[in-house]
This record gives structure tokens, C-alpha cells and sequence, in this order.
């Protein structure tokens, strides 16, 4: 089994579609729910990943099931 938590920009860090399993709602719903209380989430904690980042993740996953995403995705450090 791989694991859900990557290191990125020297952080452990969840990416919104794995913490979306793990809730039981789709991505969407998350994100949707993220931007409604943006207060709640301050840069500590979340993250959006840039296009580098995003790319050099997906190319690292040799399996992945990306795919069709309009912007990087939102990764959630420990705090």
C-alpha cells in the first residue's frame, strides 16, 4: 500500500483528494467547504501546491489517477 503523505516544501503534508476519502465526501465537496471558511485554514495548515510542484508529484507517481483537474491541488499539513 503507498502511503498518502508526501513531503513537500520540507512538510508532511495530505493532498485534498486523499483527506477527501478519508472524510467520505468527493473532492469537490471538500474544496467547496475550504473556500467557504477560508479563515479556518491559515498558511501553516494548508496550502495550495504550484504547477511545479503539482507536476513533480504527478511524475513521481508512476499510478496515478489524476487527471482532469482544473488547478493543483490544496495540501493539509500535521497542524
Amino acid at each position: 500500500m503507498f502511503s498518502k503523505i508526501y513531503l513537500l516544501r520540507n512538510q508532511k503534508v495530505l493532498l485534498d483528494e486523499d483527506l477527501a476519502v478519508m472524510y467520505g465526501v468527493p473532492t469537490k465537496v471538500l474544496n467547496q467547504a475550504v473556500k467557504r471558511n477560508a479563515e479556518r485554514f491559515p498558511e501553516d495548515f494548508m496550502f495550495q501546491l504550484s504547477e511545479e510542484e503539482y507536476f513533480n508529484l504527478k511524475s513521481q507517481i508512476v499510478t496515478s489517477s489524476w487527471g482532469g483537474r482544473r488547478k493543483p491541488p490544496l495540501a493539509f499539513t500535521e497542524q
